[in-house]
């Protein structure tokens, strides 16, 4: 590998590892595949979006030398703009809620970026972020915006987002020698699903793209929410995301608090895949697809983040 230019070089082709001990672990029929994205310079998958979204503002003149970016986040994308913010020459603002893990906070300042902490709403709790705590995030981030004459990246409403994770795809299709069939992916922005379900289906038609939600916070499923909100941090609004493509939507997989924790110790402590709570959803949902739908075949994942983004949390006490 060539010496690189920096470290921005360095988001993307990330490893994909064949999880058969877990597998044989929950006894499965099948195959589960895990793309490493964790292992991004910032930790998460979100680096991507992070370059592609800064990239497409500068092509389109959106951005301007020096100006100041902000961004309504969770804390993965936050992370990643702070380091190519950080490496580009914009100030960076991510605004978050309160009830996001504290590493995420911490890892923006290490990248240089101010972070402004968003009180949650009236009954929620921390470590559940919930559809009434964006909003105020995103209301905050608006209020910031007009203010200081930030550019607002807009996650949830740009399209770039799905565009780049499409890179991701492309990437799983070339290393699994094409010999995927179907995919499972965690509902935040919708970006993820949208952009590796495009680049699948762009190589086959017939891969099967399959969303993950929380079990008690369903919204694509057409499932009515059960209530007492969910820990899965990063996604699970309960709200319909403007570019989720929903022609691309094979079905749903519903999957309880219980079971991301289970599937995110597994991933750690039997393949050494030291993760967070969406990857250890995204085992879970795999899990559930070899026991029914997809038995005997391969189900491709994205192991999202790293579990060091969740050390002040439960997750590994």
């Amino acid at each position: 590998m060539a010496v690189m230019k920096s470290v921005l070089e360095a988001i993307g082709n990330t490893p994909l590892v064949d999880l058969e001990r877990l597998v044989k672990h929950w006894k499965l029929d099948g195959r589960i595949l895990a793309k490493l994205d964790s292992l991004n310079p910032s930790g998460s998958k979100k680096d991507r979006i992070a370059l592609g979204m800064i990239r497409a503002a500068e092509r389109k003149g959106l951005l301007k030398p020096g100006q100041t970016v902000i961004e309504e986040t969770s804390g993965n994308t936050g992370n990643g703009l702070a380091l190519v913010c950080s490496l580009l020459g914009y100030p960076f603002i991510a605004v978050m809620s309160k009830g996001n893990s504290i590493e995420r906070v911490r890892i923006c300042q290490a990248f240089g970026a101010k972070v402004v902490r968003v009180d949650q709403a009236p009954g929620s709790k921390p470590g559940a972020v919930s559809s009434a705590d964006m909003d105020l995030v995103m209301a905050e981030t608006e209020r910031l915006t007009k203010e200081l004459g930030a550019f607002c990246v807009g996650q949830f409403r740009n399209a770039d987002n799905a565009a780049a994770q499409e890179t991701t795809g492309d990437e799983m299709w070339e290393q699994s020698g094409g010999k995927i069939d179907a995919i499972a992916d965690f509902i935040g922005t919708g970006g993820g699903f949208t952009g590796i379900a495009t680049a699948m289906r762009r190589r086959s038609p017939g891969v099967r793209c399959y969303v993950v939600e929380p079990e008690n916070v369903p919204c694509y499923s057409g499932e009515k929410p059960k209530g007492g909100g969910h820990r899965i941090q990063g996604g699970g609004y309960g709200r319909e995301v403007p570019f989720l493509d929903r022609s691309l939507i094979t079905g749903c997989v519903g999957v309880s608090d219980d079971e991301a924790i289970e599937g995110a110790r597994l991933l750690s402590g039997v393949e050494g895949i030291f993760c967070g709570f969406s990857s250890g959803a995204h085992a879970a949902a795999a899990r559930k697809l070899l026991q029914g739908p997809e038995k005997g075949k391969t189900v491709a994942i994205v192991i999202c983040d790293t579990g060091l983004k969740y050390l002040s949390t439960d997750l590994y006490a």
